[in-house]
C-alpha cells in the first residue's frame, strides 16, 4: 500500500524527508502542481506534491487536482493526507489550532470535479456522505494526543474558490450553514481521491480568523505567523503518524 502527503501552503517540503528521487509524471489531465517526490519518511517510504507547486506558484482555483490525484494514485497511493491552511469559523477553530474535519461543504465553481464525464459506457455515481476516510482521521486523532497537540477532531471545511479572502456577509452564511472552517483546497480533492478509491483525511492548520470576526480586516502578517508555527506542529504530528502506518 503505498502513502502519500499533499503540503498546502506553507508546506512546500517535508523536513526529514529523506529524498530518493523525483519523478514527473505525465496524466492524461494535464500536468501535476509539481514531480512526484519520493522519499523516506521516519522509517517509511512516502510521497510528497506541493499542492500550489514547490515555489508556490499556483492560486487554488487554477491548481489541477485531477493530475495531482491521477499522478498519485498511477504511482500506487492509497492512503492520502492532505495539508491544508484554513481561517477559523466556530470559537474551538482559533488561530494555530489544528483541525481534523469530518464534513465538507463545497462552495466553488469552475473547477473540474469529476473524472467520471468522457467516453462513459455508463454512468456511476460515487457515495460522498462522509467525504473523510474514518480510518485516516482516527490515525490523525491518536498521533495528535500522542504528541500532545490540543487538536479539535471533527468539524465542517467550507470549500471556497478564491484566491481572495471571503467577505464577513459570505462567512455569515457560511456560519449558518454549519462551516467550522474555511479553506480554498478542500474541493474538488477529496471528492476525486473518494472517486478512485483513495482512503482520503485532511489535516487543517487554523492560520486566521475568518472574515469579521475580528475588528478590522485580515493581516497577511498574522496569516505568516501563524502559518509557520502551525505547520512547525504538523511536522511534529507527521512524526507520530508515519510510523503508525
Amino acid at each position: 500500500m503505498g502513502v502519500a502527503i499533499i503540503g498546502g501552503t506553507g508546506l512546500t517540503r517535508l523536513d526529514y524527508l529523506k529524498i530518493t528521487h523525483r519523478e514527473v509524471v505525465h496524466t492524461p489531465y494535464g500536468e501535476p502542481s509539481a514531480p512526484i517526490t519520493h522519499g523516506i519518511l521516519h522509517g517509511r517510504e512516502v510521497l510528497f506534491i506541493a499542492r500550489h507547486g514547490y515555489a508556490h506558484t499556483i492560486p487554488p482555483h487554477r491548481v489541477n487536482y485531477r493530475a495531482n490525484l491521477w499522478a498519485l494514485q498511477h504511482l500506487g497511493v492509497d492512503r492520502l493526507f492532505a495539508v491544508a491552511a484554513v481561517g477559523g469559523i466556530h470559537e474551538a477553530m482559533a488561530p494555530g489550532h489544528i483541525g481534523f474535519p469530518d464534513q465538507i461543504i463545497d462552495y466553488t465553481w469552475g473547477r473540474h470535479h469529476t473524472f467520471i464525464e468522457d467516453d462513459l459506457t455508463h454512468v456511476t455515481h460515487v457515495d460522498f456522505t462522509y467525504p473523510y476516510d474514518e480510518a485516516m482521521r482516527q490515525l490523525l486523532i491518536a498521533s495528535a494526543q500522542e504528541v500532545g497537540l490540543d487538536a479539535v477532531e471533527r468539524g465542517t471545511y467550507g470549500a471556497t474558490q478564491g484566491p481572495r479572502l471571503e467577505t464577513a456577509a459570505e462567512i455569515r452564511r457560511m456560519k449558518q450553514d454549519g462551516c467550522d472552517m474555511v479553506g480554498m483546497t478542500g474541493m474538488p480533492e477529496a471528492g476525486l481521491a473518494r472517486e478512485l478509491s483513495i482512503a482520503y483525511a485532511s489535516c487543517t492548520v487554523v492560520v486566521n480568523w475568518a472574515a469579521g470576526l475580528q475588528p478590522g480586516p485580515i493581516s497577511m502578517d498574522e496569516i505568516g505567523r501563524h502559518l509557520h508555527t502551525g505547520m512547525e506542529r504538523v511536522r511534529g504530528l507527521l512524526g507520530a503518524l508515519i510510523p503508525r502506518l
